[in-house]
């Protein structure tokens, strides 16, 4: 079931202890950010427990955009937050059985690679909450009532990149943009989708090439595959790969040609960073987690978060990208409107 997202009501509350010798514990997570704070919530105090995909806190995306929503939470809504870092597949589990043995209120697992073990620990643990980012409740297998999906429409982000991305090069003799995934799972794939089209409907004699890593942690594997896609004559690299995908901005700032960064704003990194496709994590584990506090979390539903609602959009810009922007936010406008619909959300072969 999709819910709009004017009507989207966080869910989330706990969070755990002891990851038992998997996982690791992060020290630098919300309780130590939270216990500061003088904020006191309306609602009731409760516990909220994050547990990262494999990228780790230090990705500078997706799993920090998490936990920057987590710390969010617990100063302004005064929850106790924790989060157990997840460092291979196998921790999964262990880290998501951790905090609901510890009974925290909402449990949360950040990606779409958890899905199975969340759905597994979710049914084990009926009475607890659980939400997961970027997969579907409808999909979870055995369809737990008491898990949550927050999704994300990846693809329009990645169209009004793909857009600018297809300016850039109709004023530079047309050519070739490459895309840098880390495996071919629908999260990534909606990024690469909406770049290609966004791509050809700024300049459609424009090229696009694509490769995956199966990394979301080597920047060596990414910045491999990047060069490979720049000695193909790319004058433009999107990651799509977190961690792994920040080797591609390397290659492109060594190269001296564009870059795109993915999920967090990702402008910092360097001046090769054209712009960065937006995926506000944080704002959808903060939605959550005040959810859960209000009493109006709804397991066996997803928020769906877009354009529209602000979550999806671009991030700064270098002074290359600042040229097209007025454009790419008229392309913005369309997509929040509705006029512009119907971006692709797969990856043609």
């Amino acid at each position: 079931m999709r819910r709009p997202l004017h009507l989207i009501l966080p869910l989330f509350a706990a969070a755990a202890l002891v990851a038992a010798g998997c996982g690791s514990d992060s020290n630098d997570n919300s309780s130590s950010s939270g216990s500061s704070s003088k904020s006191t919530p309306a609602g009731k105090k409760i516990k909220v427990g994050l547990v990262t995909d494999i990228g780790g806190l230090n990705d500078r995306g997706f799993n920090q955009l998490a936990n920057q929503g987590l710390q969010r939470a617990e100063k302004e809504l005064g929850i106790e937050g924790r989060v157990l870092v997840s460092k291979q597949n196998s921790d999964y589990i262990p880290n998501l059985s951790t905090l609901a043995q510890q009974k925290y209120d909402l449990i949360i697992g950040n990606g779409f690679l958890m899905a199975d073990a969340l759905a597994t620990i979710a049914k084990k643990f009926p009475t607890s909450k659980f939400a997961i980012i970027d997969y579907s409740a409808a999909a979870l297998k055995g369809k737990p009532k008491n898990a949550s999906g927050l999704l994300f429409k990846e693809q329009e982000g990645g169209y009004l990149v793909g857009y600018m991305t297809g300016l850039y090069l109709k004023d530079h003799g047309g050519g070739t943009a490459g895309t840098v995934g880390g495996q071919s799972i629908a999260p990534v794939d909606h990024y690469i989708a909406g770049y290609q089209a966004g791509l050809k409907a700024a300049d459609p004699s424009a090229k696009a090439i694509n490769a995956y890593s199966q990394d979301f942690t080597d920047p060596a594997k990414c910045k491999e595959l990047a060069l490979n896609q720049i000695q193909q004559g790319a004058k433009v690299v999107f990651q799509v790969a977190g961690g792994c995908g920040l080797g591609a901005l390397d290659a492109a700032k060594e190269k001296g040609i564009q870059g795109i960064g993915v999920d967090a704003d990702q402008a910092y990194l360097g001046p090769q960073v054209m712009t960065s496709a937006l995926k506000k994590v944080d704002v959808a584990v903060y939605t959550a987690i005040k959810a859960a506090q209000d009493g109006t979390f709804k397991g066996g539903t997803d928020d769906v978060f877009d354009v529209k609602s602000g979550a999806v959009g671009i991030g700064k810009t270098n002074t290359v990208g600042a040229k097209y922007v007025d454009q790419v936010k008229a392309v913005q406008a369309k997509i929040a409107s509705g006029q512009l619909s119907d971006i692709p959300d797969k990856v043609s072969k």
